[in-house]
């Protein structure tokens, strides 16, 4: 077991419970900060852009793809257990130097590419609430996160985290508030409907798949 995995599980065993909700949150480890962190504002941004563009006719593709990310994340979220390994750390024992290099850059650079989108779109959203200049925005949200992740104990980060995820029920609100049209939503869902253009395509490689 990783000393991260062990300290996770120590604070969890040391935080005291003094009801459902905090006995809930004590038993939260990082997967659920992970799995809610894969709502980041570049996703948003990208399923902003596919509803407003395409409606509810690219629905039925997450019914098709929701088995195979579920399936992915349960790989490895299970390899990462049993090895207390990355990527990097499980493909050196099996694979050429070189590969693992070739993989860890890819990495990096779509890494980069994500944490840049997710700047912006952030920069971008506040700039529609309060105006002014995003590229300001940008570095101030960046310069807050390193902070936080250098400068933050881990437990408390952690606790911080948790308590930022409460943010994803703005959406379970938002979908209420915009009078959705529930026949065409789930319409959507089950009768599959390609449009063999660029806009399609292009929302269709950008979406979970």
């Amino acid at each position: 077991m990783t000393d991260v995995s062990s300290q996770v599980e120590r604070e969890q065993s040391n935080t005291l419970a003094r009801g459902p909700f905090q006995k809930f949150l004590r038993t939260i480890g990082p997967g659920f900060i992970t799995g809610a962190s894969d709502d980041d504002p570049s996703g948003i941004g990208t399923y902003s852009q596919a509803g407003a563009q395409l409606g509810f006719n690219i629905g039925w593709t997450m019914v098709m793809a929701f088995p195979l990310m579920a399936a992915i994340q349960e790989i490895s979220a299970r390899i990462g257990r049993t090895t207390g390994k990355g990527i990097s750390g499980n493909l050196v024992k099996y694979y050429s130097v070189p590969l693992l290099y070739f993989i860890v850059i890819l990495l990096f650079i779509a890494n980069v590419i994500n944490i840049g989108a997710d700047l912006s779109a952030m920069a971008d959203a506040l700039n529609l609430l309060v105006g002014g200049p995003s590229s300001v925005y940008v570095v101030a949200f960046a310069l807050v996160s390193v902070t936080a992740i250098v400068f933050l104990h881990y437990s408390r980060y952690v606790t911080i985290l948790k308590w930022t995820t409460l943010s994803l029920f703005a959406y379970v609100i938002a979908m209420f508030l915009a009078k959705v049209s529930w026949t065409d939503a789930l319409s959507g869902l089950v009768v599959p409907r390609v449009q063999w253009n660029g806009t399609f395509m292009a929302h269709r490689s950008g979406l979970p798949c």
